[in-house]
């Protein structure tokens, strides 16, 4: 592919994107992106978990055409939480934002994401439950789940109450906020764990549409809840190293 533009070194912005088995989504997901931030200077960094259906491949063309796309491979699935980290880890902004990659975000809101943390907050959340913000194709029993898992991390975790989606997977954050903070938590909820023990003095919270999966599978399961449960026992008893 031709190469279009090149981004220099010095990112305003560093977009984190896991990826796994999500090479139905990817270009979508990163042309929309583009679009969206093209008045800033950003990066890309999908943190890949090994993709058998080649989601790295196809992120490293798209690199070919805006070359502002970094594509780390790593030997397997290792968990969302490890990939986020390593993203963060690798990018070259002191501002990195956290989206999945199967579009149930939609990339359109970074933007806000991004104006608000200009205007001086630390940590801007994307927010399922407040006002002109949804969910569409949730079921009432998911709906309660979700609903039910936000009110008992409210209960144990009084550091998490500033925020009403604190289960939120689409988030933006200086990094200077993790600054001694060691993230061990498993599975797919990292933002919790970033609430309790992160160094931040503001935070806020942008509304945003959760759409539907169109393609792909979810890759979330009972593993998944077990392991939210086990984390919001070992940060309400800081049995989770700081």
């Amino acid at each position: 592919m031709k190469k279009m533009r090149r981004i220099s070194d010095r990112y305003m912005l560093s977009v984190i994107v896991p990826t796994y088995n999500e090479r139905d989504n990817i270009v979508e997901l990163i042309e929309r992106i583009e679009a969206t931030l093209k008045e800033i200077k950003f990066e890309v960094i999908v943190v890949d978990d090994g993709s058998p259906d080649g989601t790295a491949d196809v992120a490293k063309e798209l690199n070919e055409i805006y070359g502002n796309v970094k594509v780390h491979v790593r030997s397997g699935k290792m968990g969302l939480a490890s990939a986020i980290m390593e993203g963060i880890g690798l990018s070259s902004s002191e501002i990195v934002a956290v989206i999945d990659a199967d579009l149930q975000h939609p990339p359109e809101t970074l933007r806000e994401m991004y104006n608000r943390l200009m205007e001086g907050y630390d940590l801007v959340v994307a927010s399922r439950y407040i006002k002109s913000a949804g969910i569409e194709g949730w079921g009432a029993w998911r709906r309660i789940i979700s609903r039910g898992a936000t009110a008992t991390a409210h209960l144990l975790l009084p550091e998490t109450r500033k925020v009403k989606d604190v289960m939120s997977g689409y988030f933006m954050l200086r990094k200077s906020i993790l600054s001694g903070v060691k993230v061990n938590s498993k599975g797919y909820k990292i933002l919790l764990e970033i609430l309790v023990k992160g160094n931040y003095k503001s935070v806020a919270e942008v509304p945003y549409i959760f759409k539907p999966r169109i393609r792909g599978k979810s890759k979330m399961d009972l593993n998944e809840m077990l392991n939210f449960l086990c984390l919001l026992f070992n940060l309400r008893f800081r049995t989770v190293e700081t």
